[in-house]
């Protein structure tokens, strides 16, 4: 695991035109723009898109952007001076007015289709035309591709404004939502968890919009006011932003015979994943054929390492479709996501969601989005009937990838070498009867304990004297295994690197957004510090506040414990 350095470097990037000269768009440069679209970016009104790979648009401003905060973690990873978040002109781009950018910047982002399946059933019906030529980026409008330090970074703006996929929507996105996303970027990356990247976020003193959501102190399922919420931008970054969702939009095309370019252009965005997403890992000596079944195999082990990460931490994607699907591997669209406190297996913060997108279904989930990455790769495939049999030779070993993935997680977050599944069985079953805090219960598993009394401060529900006695009954299989794996401070030290002390509590966040709608940035600035090490034993103060269990009345709030998509 990588985690955020305290200590500082030279910035090799300090002025807006030195950030510009950085500039390299191989998506455009080398992708199908959509034929209908126009040259300048005015494209703002939903309608169909036939072909072609994105949609030039150029973002909508924000009123009177003010900064919030950026990345100064990613800032210095990318070499980039903190002043830049600051300078007036690159505030302007990542705040939707890129008239303010030159060359070899463009005047112009662009924006991207896809298709949506659900746990590998297709669907257009949701598309307002019915034909799914309407699915794609509604709000998040890419607006700078380039090499930073070596690395292809793609740069996009969330609530830049409607694209000709908005469905009929504003194209924003409100201050809430995106503060949210923002810090939970940030704090995937402390842990270790692949993530698409935050850089900047600014709001705007004047524009907002109406969003249904919850009132004070409501215990609705569903919103029951709406709220006029400030218009931000959040920026996001990552090597792509291609999702499983857009390799099935062109395999679609194909198997339908839509135009007669449908085949290629699944070829050539096929091409531009492997490229973009997994170069330095595929032998560029081998046919395509060969490198197709080596893609399949690169993205079969980071989408079930993914997942895996994402049970170890407590995070629950919400909504993992396949158009939420990084086809890079990482985890991408920050919407109805949420972190589990009180442990449940079915733990699920979105409304919608129901227990097809639960916490310990995440992986049968991955598995349904891997499918639909199999099928749309495999027109790719027919004429070479050995590389077709390797490649559905992966498709099939998913399940058995994914399992051994979850059980070496298991393992690790037990400070265990081998996996056990009794004690693991035994142990769910007893977190759910003590309803136990799942980060707080394995930090204080992570100090090794020898009486169960030290885990009951995980506790929310009180416990009988026969459950305790089957807690000491386990907890003393359990050291007895820890124990015979060897040096216990070594194994204490591996389980605290594994098992986060803070994570993610939504009552904790509510109140950091609340106060930014106010236009006091001091909490969200605090949580991004706090989250950022989220590991280490931070000072008293911090601990008091963010160390400790749910309070009673958070449970089963309207937009704490629940929350709809509205964002």
């Amino acid at each position: 695991m990588s985690y955020p350095s305290k200590t500082s470097a030279e910035p090799s990037v300090t002025t807006f035109d030195e950030f510009v000269q950085l500039a390299d768009y191989s998506l455009m440069d080398t992708l199908n723009a959509d034929p209908d679209a126009t040259v300048d970016g005015d494209d703002h009104r939903a309608r169909q898109v036939f072909s072609g790979h994105f949609v030039p648009v150029a973002p909508k401003p924000l009123a009177e952007a003010e900064y919030v905060t950026h990345s100064s973690t990613f800032f210095k990873e990318l070499g980039l001076s903190n002043e830049l978040a600051l300078n007036e002109k690159f505030r302007h781009v990542f705040s939707g007015d890129i008239t303010a950018a030159h060359e070899p910047m463009r005047q112009v982002g662009w924006a991207t289709g896809y298709a949506l399946s659900i746990l590998g059933t297709e669907y257009t019906q949701q598309c307002p035309f019915g034909t799914g030529n309407g699915y794609g980026d509604g709000r998040a409008i890419s607006v700078f591709e380039g090499i930073i330090n070596g690395q292809r970074w793609e740069m996009q703006l969330k609530g830049g404004g409607p694209t000709p996929y908005c469905r009929g929507g504003d194209g924003r996105a409100v201050l809430r939502s995106s503060v949210r996303e923002f810090l939970a970027q940030e704090y995937m990356q402390a842990l270790g968890v692949p993530t698409s990247r935050s850089l900047t976020l600014y709001v705007s003193k004047s524009e907002t919009v109406k969003r249904p959501w919850y009132s004070q102190n409501s215990y609705s399922a569903d919103p029951d006011v709406l709220m006029d919420d400030p218009v931000a931008i959040s920026t996001r970054v990552a090597p792509s932003f291609l999702r499983v969702g857009q390799l099935e939009l062109f395999a679609r095309r194909t198997r339908n015979n839509a135009h007669p370019k449908a085949l290629e252009e699944l070829s050539m965005i096929v091409s531009h994943l492997m490229e973009r997403e997994y170069k330095s890992d595929i032998n560029q000596n081998l046919g395509f054929a060969d490198q197709l079944v080596e893609l399949a195999k690169l993205f079969r082990q980071r989408l079930t390492s993914l997942v895996a990460n994402w049970l170890r931490v407590g995070y629950c994607q919400g909504n993992f479709n396949s158009d939420n699907c990084a086809a890079g591997g990482f985890t991408l669209d920050y919407g109805p996501f949420g972190f589990c406190e009180v442990f449940d297996p079915w733990f699920q913060p979105w409304t919608g969601g129901a227990e097809q997108f639960s916490f310990f279904y995440q992986p049968i989930a991955a598995e349904a989005n891997y499918y639909m990455f199999w099928k749309a790769v495999r027109p790719l495939l027919e004429e070479d009937a050995d590389a077709l049999e390797q490649f559905d030779q992966v498709g099939r070993g998913f399940s058995e990838a994914m399992q051994q993935q979850v059980q070496k997680m298991w393992a690790a977050k037990l400070g265990l070498t081998e996996f056990n599944p009794q004690l693991l069985k035994t142990l769910i079953q007893l977190m759910t009867d003590s309803e136990v805090d799942y980060t707080i219960f394995f930090r204080e598993l992570s100090h090794i304990p020898e009486d169960i009394s030290a885990l009951k401060k995980s506790f929310y529900g009180k416990t009988s004297q026969q459950l305790d006695e089957q807690w000491q009954s386990w907890l003393k299989s359990w050291r007895d295994l820890v124990i015979k794996d060897g040096n216990l401070a070594e194994i204490s030290t591996n389980m605290k690197l594994t098992n986060p002390k803070y994570t993610w509590r939504e009552w904790l966040i509510v109140p950091a957004y609340q106060q930014a709608m106010q236009g006091d940035y001091t909490l969200v600035k605090e949580l991004q510090e706090v989250l950022s090490y989220p590991y280490d034993e931070q000072s008293q103060e911090v601990e008091d506040k963010y160390y400790r269990l749910r309070p009673k009345a958070f449970f089963n709030a309207g937009g704490v414990s629940h929350y709809s998509c509205s964002s």
